[in-house]
């Protein structure tokens, strides 16, 4: 018996030494997809300023981004998933989109760029499914805000100390802060989402020294980059954090924005299409968003060479004919629509923009159920929406819709996934 109860005892402790052993691992694990996300924020948040990083390196910002991924999808194999997602319809609709989206490569010229895009695009898909269903999204949150603080006071400093680099002397924007990057719009939405997060925080304990170094450095840099939309959209978003958490009747109500959103982005696609105007009129003004219009006019107008499947990822700006001509008409040409939606149905024609929009469609949908089954908690249902609206809106005017590399981009595919799950009963 004795003989027995000692080897009872030696399994006991063995049992207990791995288990022991198990959460060491698992906790390392978890700090290390922290620090990838914080890394992978630094690097991927837009174009260093070529004074920084010549332009011929710019690549080596993507590599980091693709390898942060890489290190955050290995660490995810030791870590137990925290949220277990459902097979259904919110979720199909939400993968068959990025299904779509990485297969249009096949139909594109298939050159490096574009199977490069579709590949990375794959990675960071599967990348936001391990990091929402490992990690809490307050985690997420924090090691986010922590790269977001990183490029923002970076940015201050140089324009401060450094000018020549982190100030924009070009005729245009004489004067408006740059800070790291190339363009100051990019900065103006890098504080912009900080702002987003650190109200956040704020909300969910952070103490107030913290919220306010971070809130000011960030909304500053928004001022001195003159980006007034990108400092609009970041206060929208946080009123929209603060009155969520107040009332469940306002937080019902900001889950509907998003399709809102989408169907009005498919309004303004129709209204260029069937006018074939190049800029918006209303009355004798006309807006043109900076000349974005131009760009938006000169891509639907080629909606008929491609309408249902689109011209694939990367697939439309790589046309040299295409290219060429907006060129020589315009004096001036970007691989980029300055409109995610534009992208969307361009890249993926009809068949995208009815996937994507019946995913989000769904989304709405699963928020209103799971507040009204309180099965999700209050302050990350806030948080969602708030982000999600707040890419949503940023994409009227900006290009962060499929995205492959850029973090932000990739967080909203994982908040869309956090609410692809069961409805299990917890606190609200």
């Amino acid at each position: 018996m004795a003989i027995l109860q000692t080897e009872r005892d030696s399994e006991a402790l063995t049992s207990a030494i791995w288990k022991t052993r198990s959460a060491g691992v698992e906790k390392v694990a978890r700090l290390v997809i922290c620090v990838s996300i914080t890394v992978n924020v630094v690097a991927s948040m837009g174009t260093f300023n070529t004074a920084i990083l010549p332009a011929g390196l710019t690549y080596l910002q993507q590599a980091v981004a693709l390898l942060m991924w890489s290190v955050l999808i290995y660490a995810s194999a030791f870590v137990r998933p925290r949220l277990q997602l459902a097979f259904n319809p919110d979720l199909i609709a939400l993968l068959a989109f990025y299904t779509l989206a990485v297969a249009s490569v096949l139909w594109t010229t298939l050159n490096a760029a574009a199977i490069m895009k579709s590949a990375a695009l794959a990675m960071t898909t599967f990348g936001a499914f391990c990091m929402i269903t490992r990690i809490d999204i307050d985690d997420v949150v924090k090691a986010t805000s922590s790269g977001l603080f990183i490029l923002v006071a970076a940015s201050a400093l140089c324009a401060l100390v450094v000018p020549d680099i982190g100030v924009d002397h070009s005729w245009m924007h004489n004067g408006q802060w740059q800070g790291v990057y190339e363009s100051k719009q990019t900065l103006g939405f890098v504080g912009a989402y900080l702002m987003f997060f650190s109200c956040y925080r704020k909300m969910t304990g952070q103490g107030w020294l913290a919220f306010l170094v971070a809130f000011l450095l960030a909304s500053t840099c928004v001022l001195a980059s003159e980006s007034r939309g990108a400092g609009a959209v970041a206060l929208a978003a946080c009123a929209l954090l603060v009155t969520s958490m107040w009332s469940v009747g306002c937080m019902r109500l900001y889950a509907i924005l998003p399709f809102v959103m989408c169907v009005m982005a498919g309004l303004l696609i129709v209204y260029f299409y069937a006018t074939g105007y190049d800029a918006i009129h209303i009355g004798d003004a006309t807006v043109n968003f900076t000349e974005r219009t131009f760009i938006w006019h000169y891509a639907i107008s080629h909606f008929d060479d491609a309408p249902l499947l689109g011209f694939g990822i990367n697939g439309f700006w790589t046309i040299p004919s295409i290219y060429d001509y907006f060129e020589q008409n315009h004096g001036w040409v970007l691989d980029n629509y300055h409109s995610g939606y534009i992208a969307i149905l361009m890249e993926t024609g009809f068949l995208g923009y009815v996937l994507f929009a019946a995913s989000v469609l769904l989304f709405s949908n699963k928020v209103l159920y799971l507040i009204s089954a309180r099965s999700i908690h209050r302050a990350h249902c806030a948080l969602i929406i708030g982000f999600v609206a707040l890419s949503f809106q940023t994409n009227f005017t900006e290009t962060t819709f499929l995205r492959s590399t850029m973090f932000t981009s990739v967080l909203l595919v994982a908040f869309l996934l956090a609410t692809c799950r069961p409805v299990p009963e917890t606190d609200f």
